[in-house]
Parts: structure tokens; sequence; C-alpha cells
């Protein structure tokens, strides 16, 4: 009895022996942490990814860039393998060490990008990020409102538009722009030059009739204005109801934001984030992504492919991105900004 006992026992050690050995030959899903905001993606496309690598996609979401930065930072460059963020964060991302150089050789499609795109002030060297959609606010008009033909900032102030213009409410990309229609930078930090910029929005004030940021594009639609300056997605949400309208790509150049992917520089797989970064620029899958977020395609083999209104022409040779300024320039900026609204009433 006490034989049979001994034996039962070993068999179902031997089992037992067995059957950790067998849970423990069997290797885990190989799987890359996408840390971004809610919605950047359409699921057909990151499940495409792990069909065509075996790679399972952990997507992560973060609420503000600040929420990013300070969560990799505490994680020192690890935790996550692809970041998606926006080009002000990633700078410095970038100067705290935080994010690795690309492999360009493990991404051969990153010829594929559009140059327009490139070579910004956070990455002037296109060592570390790949462009992912930019927003760039735009001149929309309707010809059935006005005789004005717009082309550029400075058509703006032309008086037959007066109390005929609507406007978003960020101070410096409006500012920002009319220091292009100026011949200057959006950026500039020279009190006397932005003093300049305050008096070259005073002589717009009789023409604008609402700064807002929400829903601008229904004083368009509606009629209340001929002519508006609109964020991308409320550019998009015109178009929808209303393809008639024109839309206008300044003659001066474009004001824009880039959102950017870039792999941490502790990032755990780095591998499965440089083949992650070459999926997402083939042409076939950048044009499903940027049709999703309605952002304008930064990939520029995949111009042909996407919607036409998320394509920026080729005409358009350069563009600038608001930037952080000194605390002197940021009050004076401020100082013109608060006349300008008390003149517009």
């Amino acid at each position: 009895m006490k034989r049979r006992k001994r034996a039962a026992a070993a068999f179902m050690a031997a089992v037992l022996g067995t059957a950790v050995f067998s849970a423990g030959s069997v290797q885990a899903a190989e799987e890359m942490i996408l840390y971004t905001w809610e919605g950047m993606f359409p699921q057909e496309v990151l499940d495409g990814f792990t069909e065509e690598t075996g790679i399972k996609i952990i997507y992560s979401n973060f609420d503000m860039n600040e929420t990013m930065l300070e969560k990799l930072s505490l994680a020192k460059g690890g935790d996550y393998d692809v970041i998606i963020a926006d080009d002000y964060i990633i700078e410095q991302a970038i100067s705290q060490n935080l994010a690795s150089e690309i492999d360009k050789e493990a991404v051969p499609n990153y010829g594929n990008i559009n140059p327009l795109y490139q070579g910004q002030f956070y990455d002037p060297e296109n060592r570390y990020t790949v462009p992912y959609g930019a927003g760039i606010p735009l001149i929309v008009y309707d010809p059935s409102e006005t005789d004005v033909e717009i082309r550029g900032y400075a058509d703006l102030w032309n008086p037959e538009l007066e109390d005929n213009v609507a406007i978003t409410a960020n101070y410096r990309v409006i500012c920002g722009i009319t220091q292009l229609a100026m011949g200057r930078s959006m950026n500039e930090e020279d009190p006397e030059i932005i003093a300049q910029t305050g008096e070259k929005l005073l002589a717009l004030a009789p023409n604008i009739r609402l700064i807002q940021d929400d829903n601008t594009q229904n004083a368009l639609l509606s009629g209340e204005v001929a002519a508006a300056f609109l964020y991308t997605s409320q550019v998009m949400t015109a178009l929808a109801e209303n393809p008639d309208l024109q839309v206008v790509y300044p003659e001066e150049g474009l004001g824009f934001g880039i959102m950017n992917m870039f792999v941490p520089s502790n990032a755990p797989n780095k591998d499965a984030a440089f083949r992650f970064l070459n999926y997402i620029l083939e042409p076939e899958i950048a044009a499903q992504c940027f049709d999703y977020i309605g952002y304008y395609c930064t990939t520029k083999a995949a111009d042909s492919l996407v919607r036409p209104e998320l394509v920026v022409p080729e005409s358009v040779q350069n563009g600038e991105i608001i930037r952080n300024v000194s605390p002197e320039a940021e009050e004076a900026y401020s100082k013109v900004w608060t006349e300008f609204k008390d003149a517009c009433g």
C-alpha cells in the first residue's frame, strides 16, 4: 500500500514537473508599448501590424504632453517603446536624453517623409523623430459672400472685409501670422518688433467680427462672416459641410504644429519600435492613418492616397512652428493681444 502511494506520488511529481517545464518553455508573445493620445490609429492598422509581425501592441494613453514627459522622465526613458507627442514637448524629451536616435537602416521607409515637415527646431538634423500628421491653421473664405480674393494673411486687412472675419483665439498664432504678413518670423523676440506687431493688429481690428476657439467655422458656415482663420479640424468640418468654400495656403508661408513619433532612450523593445515606425511609413498604411485622424499628411509617399484636402500643395515650400520665447517677449505679446482684443470690442 505504501509502495502504491509512493508510486502514485512519484507519477504525480513527474506529471507536474513536465507541466511546469512545458509552461516555462512557452515564450510570451512579443509586445510593443505605444504611448500617445486616445484614438490616434484606426484599429485595423494596429491589428495589421500584429498580423504582419506577430508583435502585440499595448496601447497606453495620456491626456497631456506634460503628463507624458513626466512619466517618461520618471521611467528614465524606459517603459514605452513608441511615443507620439507634440513638437515642443519632444524638444524637451530630446534635451533630457529621453529619446533614441532612429536606426534608419531598420526604418527603410524613412525616405517617404515629406521634407517640409523635417528639420524643425526640436530635431534640426532629423535624428530622433518621424512626423505623424501636421495641424495647419488656414484661411477659409466663401466666394459667394465677398468679392475679395484672398491669397495670404495680408488680405485679411482689406477694408472690404470690415466686420466680416472670424479668427481663433490663440494669441501667439494670431500674432505670428501678423508677423508673417509683415515679412517676419512668427517667433520674433525683439520688443520693438512685437510693438510693431501690435500696431499692425490694431489696423486689423475693424475687420474682426469674432474671436473664438471653439466651433469658429460655424460663423463662416452660417454666413455671419465671409472669411475665417481656422484650426485644422475646423477647416475639415467646414469643407465637409460646404465644399464650395475656398481654402487658402497663404503665400507668406504656413504656421503649423507637428506631431511626431519617437523611440524613448531606454525603450524595452527598440527592434519592435523601429519595425512599427517603418510600418506606419508604408504609403497605404500612412494613408489609412491620416484619413482617420484628419491631420495633414506628413508622409510624401502617401499624398496620392489620402483625401486631397489633407495634402498641402507642392507650391508651399516653407512653414514655421510657434516656439517658446523669453519672458520679456511673452509679456510683450500678451500686452499687444490685450490691446487688440479691446479694440475689437
